[in-house]
Protein backbone atom coordinates (compact mmCIF):
# COMPACT_ATOMS: atom_id res chain seq x y z
CA UNK A 1 0.00 0.00 0.00
CA UNK A 2 2.90 2.26 0.93
CA UNK A 3 4.66 1.75 -2.62
CA UNK A 4 1.29 2.94 -4.39
CA UNK A 5 1.25 6.02 -2.77
CA UNK A 6 4.49 6.25 -3.32
CA UNK A 7 4.32 6.14 -7.24
CA UNK A 8 1.15 8.37 -7.29
CA UNK A 9 3.26 10.77 -5.34
CA UNK A 10 5.73 10.44 -7.91
CA UNK A 11 3.50 10.53 -11.01
CA UNK A 12 1.83 13.71 -9.81
CA UNK A 13 5.59 15.53 -9.08
CA UNK A 14 6.57 14.97 -12.63
CA UNK A 15 3.16 16.24 -14.33
CA UNK A 16 3.81 19.41 -12.64
CA UNK A 17 7.18 19.84 -13.33
CA UNK A 18 6.31 19.20 -17.10
CA UNK A 19 3.79 21.88 -16.82
CA UNK A 20 5.86 24.29 -15.21
CA UNK A 21 8.74 23.89 -18.05
CA UNK A 22 6.44 23.93 -20.73
CA UNK A 23 4.88 27.33 -19.02
CA UNK A 24 8.38 29.07 -19.27
CA UNK A 25 9.13 28.07 -22.40
CA UNK A 26 6.26 29.66 -24.16
CA UNK A 27 6.13 32.89 -21.73
CA UNK A 28 7.83 36.04 -23.64
CA UNK A 29 10.22 38.10 -21.46
CA UNK A 30 9.09 41.19 -20.30
CA UNK A 31 8.97 44.50 -21.87
CA UNK A 32 10.67 47.41 -20.35
CA UNK A 33 7.63 49.97 -20.58
CA UNK A 34 9.87 52.55 -19.09
CA UNK A 35 11.75 53.39 -22.71
CA UNK A 36 8.72 54.00 -24.52
CA UNK A 37 6.26 51.40 -26.36
CA UNK A 38 8.58 51.21 -29.26
CA UNK A 39 11.93 50.15 -27.62
CA UNK A 40 12.80 46.61 -27.37
CA UNK A 41 15.51 44.13 -25.51
CA UNK A 42 17.90 42.21 -27.03
CA UNK A 43 20.82 42.18 -29.81
CA UNK A 44 21.53 45.31 -31.77
CA UNK A 45 20.74 44.92 -35.31
CA UNK A 46 21.43 46.79 -38.69
CA UNK A 47 17.96 48.77 -37.67
CA UNK A 48 19.60 49.64 -34.31
CA UNK A 49 22.98 51.58 -34.50
CA UNK A 50 24.86 52.11 -31.90
CA UNK A 51 25.19 55.06 -29.83
CA UNK A 52 27.88 57.88 -30.67
CA UNK A 53 27.63 55.84 -34.59
CA UNK A 54 24.62 57.40 -36.66
CA UNK A 55 24.03 56.08 -39.76
CA UNK A 56 24.27 58.62 -42.84
CA UNK A 57 20.82 58.60 -44.56
CA UNK A 58 21.26 57.82 -47.88
CA UNK A 59 20.27 60.18 -50.72
CA UNK A 60 18.82 58.82 -53.69
CA UNK A 61 18.99 62.19 -55.50
CA UNK A 62 21.69 63.01 -59.00
CA UNK A 63 25.09 63.02 -58.12
CA UNK A 64 26.08 66.76 -58.17
CA UNK A 65 29.42 67.90 -59.70
CA UNK A 66 32.53 67.53 -57.54
CA UNK A 67 33.34 71.01 -55.98
CA UNK A 68 29.59 71.80 -55.52
CA UNK A 69 27.64 71.83 -52.31
CA UNK A 70 24.44 70.11 -52.53
CA UNK A 71 21.65 73.07 -51.39
CA UNK A 72 18.06 71.77 -49.40
CA UNK A 73 15.42 74.00 -50.39
CA UNK A 74 13.89 72.77 -47.20
CA UNK A 75 16.79 74.97 -44.72
CA UNK A 76 17.00 78.24 -45.58
CA UNK A 77 18.84 80.97 -43.46
CA UNK A 78 16.17 82.68 -40.80
CA UNK A 79 14.65 85.63 -42.72
CA UNK A 80 15.62 84.71 -45.82
CA UNK A 81 13.18 83.94 -48.99
CA UNK A 82 14.18 80.19 -50.84
CA UNK A 83 15.48 81.23 -54.11
CA UNK A 84 14.77 79.52 -57.02
CA UNK A 85 18.10 78.90 -58.95
CA UNK A 86 16.64 78.37 -62.21
CA UNK A 87 19.60 75.74 -62.04
CA UNK A 88 17.37 72.79 -64.22
CA UNK A 89 17.97 72.62 -67.61
CA UNK A 90 14.37 72.57 -68.35
CA UNK A 91 14.07 75.84 -66.64
CA UNK A 92 16.85 77.12 -68.87
CA UNK A 93 15.57 76.47 -71.69
CA UNK A 94 13.04 78.80 -71.25
CA UNK A 95 15.02 81.36 -70.39
CA UNK A 96 16.52 80.53 -73.74
CA UNK A 97 13.31 80.59 -75.22
CA UNK A 98 11.95 84.01 -74.08
CA UNK A 99 15.84 85.29 -75.45
CA UNK A 100 14.81 83.73 -78.69
CA UNK A 101 15.61 87.14 -80.87
CA UNK A 102 18.97 87.94 -78.79
CA UNK A 103 19.95 84.06 -79.41
CA UNK A 104 18.73 84.24 -83.21
CA UNK A 105 20.59 85.55 -86.21
CA UNK A 106 20.36 89.40 -85.59
CA UNK A 107 20.85 88.96 -81.64
CA UNK A 108 23.98 89.15 -79.86
CA UNK A 109 24.50 85.38 -79.36
CA UNK A 110 23.96 84.66 -83.29
CA UNK A 111 25.93 86.97 -84.58
CA UNK A 112 28.90 86.04 -82.09
CA UNK A 113 27.99 82.47 -83.10
CA UNK A 114 28.27 83.59 -87.12
CA UNK A 115 31.47 85.54 -86.46
CA UNK A 116 33.65 82.73 -84.82
CA UNK A 117 32.32 79.91 -87.34
CA UNK A 118 35.18 78.80 -89.68
CA UNK A 119 37.54 80.77 -87.51
CA UNK A 120 41.10 78.15 -87.29
CA UNK A 121 41.69 81.22 -84.77
CA UNK A 122 41.50 83.85 -82.67
CA UNK A 123 43.47 87.01 -83.94
CA UNK A 124 43.30 90.25 -83.07
CA UNK A 125 41.23 91.29 -85.64
CA UNK A 126 38.32 89.27 -84.81
CA UNK A 127 38.36 90.92 -81.30
CA UNK A 128 37.23 94.23 -83.45
CA UNK A 129 34.73 92.34 -85.10
CA UNK A 130 33.43 91.23 -81.47
CA UNK A 131 33.67 94.96 -80.02
CA UNK A 132 31.28 96.08 -83.40
CA UNK A 133 29.19 93.04 -82.19
CA UNK A 134 29.00 94.00 -78.61
CA UNK A 135 28.06 97.77 -79.31
CA UNK A 136 25.52 96.88 -82.00
CA UNK A 137 23.97 95.26 -79.17
CA UNK A 138 23.63 98.16 -76.94
CA UNK A 139 26.09 96.40 -74.44
CA UNK A 140 27.73 100.28 -74.12
CA UNK A 141 30.73 101.58 -75.13
CA UNK A 142 32.48 101.30 -71.34
CA UNK A 143 31.25 98.15 -71.00
CA UNK A 144 32.26 96.33 -73.64
CA UNK A 145 35.88 98.02 -73.12
CA UNK A 146 35.81 95.78 -69.97
CA UNK A 147 34.95 92.88 -71.56
CA UNK A 148 37.79 92.99 -74.56
CA UNK A 149 40.38 94.45 -71.87
CA UNK A 150 40.05 90.72 -70.81
CA UNK A 151 39.92 89.17 -73.92
CA UNK A 152 42.78 90.91 -75.46
CA UNK A 153 45.00 90.31 -72.21
CA UNK A 154 44.61 86.58 -72.62
CA UNK A 155 44.99 86.66 -76.42
CA UNK A 156 48.32 88.54 -75.25
CA UNK A 157 49.11 85.31 -73.09
CA UNK A 158 48.33 83.04 -75.71
CA UNK A 159 45.26 81.86 -73.57
CA UNK A 160 42.62 82.27 -76.21
CA UNK A 161 43.37 79.72 -78.30
CA UNK A 162 40.16 78.53 -79.66
CA UNK A 163 36.53 79.67 -80.07
CA UNK A 164 35.33 77.69 -77.04
CA UNK A 165 37.79 79.75 -75.12
CA UNK A 166 36.36 82.78 -75.96
CA UNK A 167 32.80 81.55 -74.92
CA UNK A 168 34.28 80.86 -71.82
CA UNK A 169 35.97 84.41 -71.77
CA UNK A 170 32.83 86.05 -72.66
CA UNK A 171 30.53 84.31 -70.15
CA UNK A 172 32.87 84.54 -67.13
CA UNK A 173 32.93 88.52 -67.80
CA UNK A 174 29.23 88.45 -68.53
CA UNK A 175 28.73 87.15 -64.79
CA UNK A 176 31.20 89.10 -63.43
CA UNK A 177 29.33 92.32 -64.46
CA UNK A 178 25.63 90.82 -63.53
CA UNK A 179 26.58 89.40 -59.95
CA UNK A 180 26.57 92.41 -57.82
CA UNK A 181 26.31 92.68 -54.14
CA UNK A 182 22.41 92.90 -53.21
CA UNK A 183 20.76 90.68 -55.58
CA UNK A 184 18.63 88.16 -55.54
CA UNK A 185 14.19 88.29 -54.82
CA UNK A 186 12.75 90.21 -52.76
CA UNK A 187 13.23 89.45 -48.85
CA UNK A 188 10.15 89.96 -47.16
CA UNK A 189 12.02 90.47 -43.72
CA UNK A 190 9.54 92.68 -42.02
CA UNK A 191 6.07 93.35 -42.07
CA UNK A 192 5.04 94.92 -44.19
CA UNK A 193 8.22 95.33 -46.50
CA UNK A 194 7.50 98.30 -48.96
CA UNK A 195 8.87 98.10 -52.38
CA UNK A 196 8.83 101.20 -54.35
CA UNK A 197 8.04 100.86 -58.32
CA UNK A 198 9.55 103.86 -60.57
CA UNK A 199 10.22 103.82 -64.48
CA UNK A 200 8.66 105.63 -66.85
CA UNK A 201 5.28 104.94 -68.79
CA UNK A 202 5.36 101.84 -70.36
CA UNK A 203 8.38 100.07 -68.71
CA UNK A 204 5.66 97.45 -67.47
CA UNK A 205 5.65 98.94 -63.68
CA UNK A 206 1.94 96.94 -63.19
CA UNK A 207 2.49 94.43 -65.21
CA UNK A 208 5.26 93.74 -62.95
CA UNK A 209 3.61 94.26 -59.84
CA UNK A 210 0.94 91.69 -60.42
CA UNK A 211 3.70 89.37 -61.53
CA UNK A 212 5.33 89.77 -58.61
CA UNK A 213 2.16 89.41 -56.53
CA UNK A 214 1.40 86.18 -58.56
CA UNK A 215 4.34 84.89 -57.07
CA UNK A 216 4.13 86.49 -53.54
CA UNK A 217 0.71 85.11 -53.28
CA UNK A 218 2.20 81.49 -54.28
CA UNK A 219 4.67 81.65 -51.16
CA UNK A 220 1.78 82.26 -49.04
CA UNK A 221 2.82 86.15 -48.51
CA UNK A 222 -0.24 88.31 -48.45
CA UNK A 223 0.08 91.55 -50.50
CA UNK A 224 -1.45 95.16 -50.74
CA UNK A 225 -0.89 97.07 -53.54
CA UNK A 226 -0.94 100.59 -54.23
CA UNK A 227 -2.47 101.87 -57.45
CA UNK A 228 -0.31 105.32 -56.70
CA UNK A 229 -0.41 106.37 -60.69
CA UNK A 230 -3.07 108.79 -60.13
CA UNK A 231 -2.60 110.39 -63.02
CA UNK A 232 -3.22 107.71 -65.72
CA UNK A 233 -6.99 106.01 -64.62
CA UNK A 234 -5.73 103.02 -67.10
CA UNK A 235 -2.83 102.36 -64.90
CA UNK A 236 -4.99 102.08 -61.45
CA UNK A 237 -7.22 100.11 -63.42
CA UNK A 238 -5.06 97.46 -64.60
CA UNK A 239 -4.20 97.34 -61.15
CA UNK A 240 -7.65 96.87 -59.93
CA UNK A 241 -7.99 94.12 -62.53
CA UNK A 242 -4.36 92.29 -61.31
CA UNK A 243 -5.21 92.39 -57.28
CA UNK A 244 -9.13 90.77 -58.30
CA UNK A 245 -7.36 88.28 -60.06
CA UNK A 246 -4.79 87.32 -57.46
CA UNK A 247 -6.83 88.38 -54.30
CA UNK A 248 -5.22 91.11 -53.13
CA UNK A 249 -6.46 94.19 -51.64
CA UNK A 250 -5.48 97.16 -53.67
CA UNK A 251 -5.31 100.62 -52.12
CA UNK A 252 -6.50 103.41 -54.65
CA UNK A 253 -7.37 107.42 -54.56
CA UNK A 254 -8.78 109.56 -57.05
CA UNK A 255 -7.92 110.51 -60.30
CA UNK A 256 -4.94 113.32 -60.07
CA UNK A 257 -4.69 112.72 -56.31
CA UNK A 258 -1.40 113.14 -54.00
CA UNK A 259 0.19 109.89 -54.80
CA UNK A 260 1.87 109.82 -51.84
CA UNK A 261 -1.38 109.93 -49.92
CA UNK A 262 -2.29 106.27 -51.37
CA UNK A 263 0.90 104.78 -50.71
CA UNK A 264 0.51 106.42 -46.95
CA UNK A 265 -2.38 104.94 -47.05
CA UNK A 266 -1.07 101.37 -48.24
CA UNK A 267 1.24 101.22 -45.93
CA UNK A 268 -1.17 101.85 -42.82
CA UNK A 269 -3.58 99.18 -44.54
CA UNK A 270 -0.94 97.07 -44.73
CA UNK A 271 -0.30 97.34 -40.66
CA UNK A 272 -3.67 96.91 -39.78
CA UNK A 273 -3.98 93.31 -41.60
CA UNK A 274 -0.76 92.61 -41.11
CA UNK A 275 -0.06 92.43 -44.61
CA UNK A 276 3.52 90.69 -45.89
CA UNK A 277 3.88 93.35 -48.50
CA UNK A 278 3.43 96.55 -49.82
CA UNK A 279 3.85 96.34 -53.42
CA UNK A 280 3.31 100.43 -54.70
CA UNK A 281 2.99 101.88 -58.46
CA UNK A 282 3.99 104.62 -59.46
CA UNK A 283 3.37 107.74 -62.17
CA UNK A 284 5.85 107.69 -64.82
CA UNK A 285 6.19 110.75 -67.18
CA UNK A 286 8.87 111.31 -69.12
CA UNK A 287 12.29 111.51 -67.38
CA UNK A 288 13.35 114.36 -68.92
CA UNK A 289 10.95 116.20 -66.43
CA UNK A 290 12.52 117.59 -63.42
CA UNK A 291 8.93 117.27 -61.51
CA UNK A 292 8.87 113.34 -61.94
CA UNK A 293 12.09 112.83 -59.77
CA UNK A 294 10.78 115.49 -57.26
CA UNK A 295 8.02 114.10 -57.13
CA UNK A 296 9.46 110.47 -56.62
CA UNK A 297 11.90 111.70 -53.53
CA UNK A 298 8.02 113.20 -51.65
CA UNK A 299 6.53 109.82 -52.31
CA UNK A 300 10.16 108.13 -50.69
CA UNK A 301 9.97 110.22 -48.02
CA UNK A 302 5.92 109.90 -47.38
CA UNK A 303 6.26 106.37 -46.94
CA UNK A 304 8.96 106.77 -44.39
CA UNK A 305 6.07 108.65 -42.44
CA UNK A 306 3.75 105.83 -42.78
CA UNK A 307 6.66 103.49 -41.68
CA UNK A 308 10.07 103.92 -40.40
CA UNK A 309 12.76 102.62 -42.78
CA UNK A 310 10.10 102.42 -45.29
CA UNK A 311 10.32 101.76 -48.77
CA UNK A 312 12.95 99.29 -47.84
CA UNK A 313 13.47 98.27 -51.83
CA UNK A 314 13.11 101.21 -54.75
CA UNK A 315 13.18 99.33 -57.93
CA UNK A 316 13.55 100.66 -61.03
CA UNK A 317 11.83 99.37 -63.90
CA UNK A 318 13.63 99.63 -67.72
CA UNK A 319 11.96 98.43 -71.18
CA UNK A 320 15.13 96.53 -72.80
CA UNK A 321 13.40 96.98 -76.05
CA UNK A 322 14.43 101.24 -75.36
CA UNK A 323 18.29 100.29 -76.03
CA UNK A 324 20.62 103.32 -75.82
CA UNK A 325 17.32 105.36 -73.71
CA UNK A 326 17.25 103.01 -71.25
CA UNK A 327 20.33 104.26 -70.19
CA UNK A 328 19.56 107.57 -70.21
CA UNK A 329 16.60 106.61 -67.99
CA UNK A 330 18.67 104.10 -65.79
CA UNK A 331 20.96 107.27 -64.92
CA UNK A 332 18.72 109.86 -64.32
CA UNK A 333 16.65 107.40 -61.77
CA UNK A 334 19.91 106.78 -60.14
CA UNK A 335 20.92 110.06 -59.60
CA UNK A 336 17.36 111.03 -57.80
CA UNK A 337 16.76 107.88 -55.59
CA UNK A 338 18.70 105.32 -54.03
CA UNK A 339 17.67 102.42 -56.25
CA UNK A 340 18.09 98.86 -55.14
CA UNK A 341 17.36 97.18 -57.55
CA UNK A 342 16.30 96.82 -61.58
CA UNK A 343 13.60 94.73 -63.16
CA UNK A 344 14.17 94.46 -66.93
CA UNK A 345 11.11 93.51 -68.73
CA UNK A 346 10.15 92.98 -72.57
CA UNK A 347 13.75 91.31 -72.85
CA UNK A 348 11.62 88.53 -75.28
CA UNK A 349 10.91 91.75 -77.75
CA UNK A 350 13.93 92.37 -78.56
CA UNK A 351 17.33 91.04 -80.43
CA UNK A 352 19.74 93.35 -78.57
CA UNK A 353 19.42 91.86 -74.64
CA UNK A 354 23.04 92.81 -74.47
CA UNK A 355 21.37 96.06 -73.13
CA UNK A 356 21.12 94.20 -69.47
CA UNK A 357 25.25 94.52 -69.19
CA UNK A 358 25.50 97.80 -69.72
CA UNK A 359 23.32 99.21 -67.43
CA UNK A 360 24.13 96.82 -64.65
CA UNK A 361 27.39 97.60 -65.04
CA UNK A 362 26.65 101.74 -65.78
CA UNK A 363 24.53 102.12 -62.50
CA UNK A 364 26.12 98.77 -60.25
CA UNK A 365 22.89 98.27 -59.53
CA UNK A 366 21.76 94.71 -59.27
CA UNK A 367 19.23 93.02 -61.65
CA UNK A 368 16.38 91.34 -58.96
CA UNK A 369 14.08 89.74 -61.78
CA UNK A 370 13.47 89.96 -65.64
CA UNK A 371 10.31 89.63 -67.79
CA UNK A 372 10.43 87.55 -70.50
CA UNK A 373 6.34 87.68 -71.79
CA UNK A 374 3.25 88.23 -70.82
CA UNK A 375 2.18 85.75 -68.74
CA UNK A 376 2.79 85.67 -64.86
CA UNK A 377 5.68 82.77 -64.99
CA UNK A 378 7.43 84.66 -67.35
CA UNK A 379 9.27 86.98 -64.43
CA UNK A 380 12.00 85.32 -64.04
CA UNK A 381 13.92 85.27 -60.76
CA UNK A 382 17.27 86.58 -61.37
CA UNK A 383 20.13 84.38 -61.40
CA UNK A 384 23.40 86.09 -63.10
CA UNK A 385 24.92 81.84 -63.62
CA UNK A 386 21.46 80.80 -65.26
CA UNK A 387 20.89 83.73 -67.45
CA UNK A 388 24.21 84.11 -68.97
CA UNK A 389 23.86 80.42 -69.90
CA UNK A 390 20.69 80.91 -71.35
CA UNK A 391 22.20 84.08 -72.75
CA UNK A 392 25.57 82.80 -74.34
CA UNK A 393 25.08 79.10 -73.76
CA UNK A 394 25.54 76.60 -77.14
CA UNK A 395 22.85 74.48 -75.64
CA UNK A 396 20.82 73.61 -72.80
Amino acid sequence: MDTVIYVIIALVVVVLLFVLLSRSKTTKPPVDTAAGPETTTGALTEEQPKLGLPVEPTDAREPLPTGQPRRDPAVVAPGVEPRSRLATQTEIRELQQGLARTRGGEGLFGRLRNLFQGKAEISPELVAEIEEVLLASDVGVATTSRILESIRAQLSRGELSDEAAVWATLRAEAVKLLELPGGGPLNVHQKPTVVLFVGVNGAGKTTTIGKLATHLKAQGKSCVLAAGDTFRAAAVQQLTVWGQRVGCEVVRGKDGSDPGSVIFDAIRKAEEQGADVVLADTAGRLHTKTNLMSEMQKIARTAGKALSGAPHEVWLVIDATNGQNAFAQAREFKESLELSGIVLTKLDGTAKGGVILGIADTLKVPVRYVGLGERPGDLHEFVADDFVEALLGKDA
